[in-house]
């Protein structure tokens, strides 16, 4: 076996499965999958510092990519398996102004915004990992259930690298209209499933388990490999100082899972001293993580967990035919297939779950573009998260936060555009079924006559 290689997550279990296997689950007790590194046997960089050495080769495209520059930390291809398309070019912004909104210290806050990635979300650090783990294993088809981001992640990498035929599977009615147009200019076969995310999910795990089509969610292990990069520039974009906390949105919970690893693997390294904590932020519509953490006293266990919670928790799911609704609709997911995983990462870093209702979410939203950035309404989730444990008490003004920007905001323009115009058919539409309504935050547009003096008196100038 080659010193990376797949693992079983269940302690009782943890069997090992070649690097070039196609797997989404433990072929002998179905749990999730890592992947896993000899780091005996493996070059370690001694400081993280290390890695500043290859912004002076940026030529390379594997040292300008904001993912494999980090490959010493996600060691599973040869560099020319690599997949890249210059993912990564991301930054981490100070913002004291909105910092001041939701009472932190000035200094204190600071923005990851990866709606600068190519596909215009997070989801292209993940994808660039499992489009390099397909073309390892000579894929010819990729696929993915999505909400929107997947999909067009998915679909830019089949369509740049032209290695792969690329279908995407959409719940009905429930992706953004800026989203689904990505995976169709892209190129990518979609298929609309009458349902929702979960059912989507579902049928395209079985389509894949049965052809050699090669599954793209975060359910594949290599994707979250991808995704732990987005916290190592968390960390370089502050000097290699760990924050005290990381605010992330829930979804299907693949994010803070490989922020649990990455905090973790680089705590074992040697690399930090210590981890942050991690605070995941659920949206009310679609809030397992947090009912089943906070009510039903879910944890990890050591790996433990209680399997009955989650099994009851789902067919009462299902009797009651309870469906995600949230205008947040990247994290509008009830049966997050990383669940297990992230109940690990909020071992690791100390964590804490909290659910947002949508008023809050677009209001919190709108407050982030007003103060630099704008970003998809589930990135909005961050902020008002972290409003809402500033006012428990549980993150200090004083705490170094890191708030992640998920997703560009021309990813849900529909929404914006409603939240703030004064048009009541687009508000109706979008915003009054959710019960969100316009706030101080709207900023509406002034409809003046064609005339320099009723225009002068509209700005306060007549």
């Amino acid at each position: 076996m080659s010193h990376a290689f797949q693992q079983c997550i269940h302690p009782d279990c943890q069997a090992t499965f070649d690097l070039n296997q196609i797997l989404t689950a433990c072929e002998k007790c179905g749990s999730l999958l890592d992947v896993q590194y000899d780091w005996d046997q493996l070059p370690v960089p001694k400081s993280l510092k290390d890695f500043e050495r290859r912004w002076s080769n940026r030529l390379n495209p594997l040292d300008f990519s904001g993912v494999w520059r980090f490959r010493d930390l996600l060691p599973f291809p040869k560099d020319s398996d690599i997949v890249t398309i210059g993912e990564g070019q991301t930054i981490l912004q100070q913002n004291d102004r909105l910092a001041k909104h939701v009472g932190m210290d000035a200094g204190r806050l600071f923005l990851q915004y990866e709606g600068l990635n190519p596909s215009g979300s997070f989801k292209d650090n993940g994808m660039t990992a499992a489009s390099t783990h397909a073309r390892m294993v000579g894929a010819k088809m990729t696929a993915c259930a999505s909400t929107g981001n997947t999909s067009a992640s998915l679909a830019i990498y089949a369509g740049v690298s032209g290695l792969f035929q690329c279908v995407v599977f959409v719940g009905s009615g429930k992706i953004a209209y800026g989203k689904l147009s990505q995976a169709l200019d892209y190129g990518a076969t979609t298929l609309q499933i009458k349902g929702d995310f979960d059912d989507a999910l579902a049928r395209v795990r079985e389509v894949c388990a049965e052809h050699p089509i090669y599954l793209c969610n975060s359910v594949n292990p290599f994707r979250l490999e991808g995704q732990k990069t987005i916290m190592f520039r968390v960390l370089e974009g502050l000097g290699w100082e760990v924050p005290d906390w990381i605010v992330v949105p829930g979804g299907n919970l693949g994010n803070s899972s490989a922020f649990g690893k990455a905090f973790m693997e680089l705590k074992k390294l040697g690399l930090i001293d210590r981890i942050p904590r991690l605070a995941i932020i659920n949206a009310a519509g679609a809030g397992t993580l947090d009912d089943l953490v906070n009510n039903k006293d879910l944890q990890w266990n050591d790996g433990r967990n209680d399997a009955d919670i989650i099994r009851s928790y789902y067919a009462s799911m299902d009797a009651d035919d309870r469906r995600a609704s949230t205008l947040a609709s990247a994290i509008e997911i009830n049966r997050p297939v990383n669940l297990v995983k992230a109940l690990r990462a909020l071992t690791i870093c100390d964590g804490v779950v909290r659910s947002v209702v949508d008023q809050q979410i677009v209001d919190a939203r709108a407050l982030i573009a007003a103060n630099g950035f704008g970003c998809e309404p589930a990135s909005g989730a961050t902020i008002a998260g972290l409003q809402q444990l500033r006012e428990e008490g549980v993150i200090a003004a004083s705490d170094r936060v890191a708030c992640v920007l998920t997703g560009h905001q021309l990813k849900d323009p529909d929404l914006t555009v409603a939240y703030h115009t004064g048009d009541p058919e687009k508000q109706a539409e979008k915003l009054h079924p959710a019960g969100v309504h316009l706030t101080p935050h709207a900023n509406s547009p002034v409809v003046v006559e064609n005339d320099k003096h009723a225009i002068l008196k509209a700005l306060g100038l007549g």
